[in-house]
């Protein structure tokens, strides 16, 4: 099994993707609560349910490290129970339908004539852009005394 992403793990620790992401977080809590099936019946090196690390990445849900250790837990777990990665994968798939801006972007730029710059990427921020006004066309005879300014004179 991929281990589970350490963004998407800090996105929904931290209310991204709304009301679902809350359920969705809430999902994962209830699944490392289950009881640890660890496979070959005999005695199995402990390791973490990855309750733990829910906790402690849900009260710092932009800490790095601790979305690194809920997905490592998470990891290890799902490789000695099979019960818990059957149940894992399936929570997978429902937080793939979060988003938690920790995915793809698209960026278009279509119709007409594009003045200034163009940024591509995702999720910025505080930005200014400096740039000269857009060229006047030229008049579209070009003959002398066709514009306002020169009938002035």
């Amino acid at each position: 099994m991929d281990p589970i992403s350490v963004g998407l793990l800090g996105a929904l620790a931290g209310g991204a993707g709304g009301e679902v992401g809350r359920q969705v977080w809430a999902g994962l809590g209830a699944l490392v609560r289950r009881p640890f099936r660890r496979g070959g019946g005999g005695q199995a090196p402990a390791v973490s349910s990855g309750e733990a690390e829910v906790v402690r990445l849900a009260e710092a849900p932009g800490d790095q490290s601790r979305a690194q250790a809920l997905s490592t837990a998470l990891t290890v777990r799902a490789a000695l129970d099979e019960d818990f990665r059957a149940h894992l994968a399936a929570w997978q798939e429902q937080a793939k339908l979060v988003r938690t801006g920790d995915g793809a972007v698209t960026n278009t730029v279509s119709g007409g004539t594009q003045n200034g710059p163009v940024v591509q990427g995702r999720d910025f921020s505080h930005l200014t852009f400096t740039t000269m006004p857009p060229p006047v066309p030229p008049s579209s005879s070009g003959a002398p005394g066709d514009s306002a300014a020169d009938s002035a004179r």
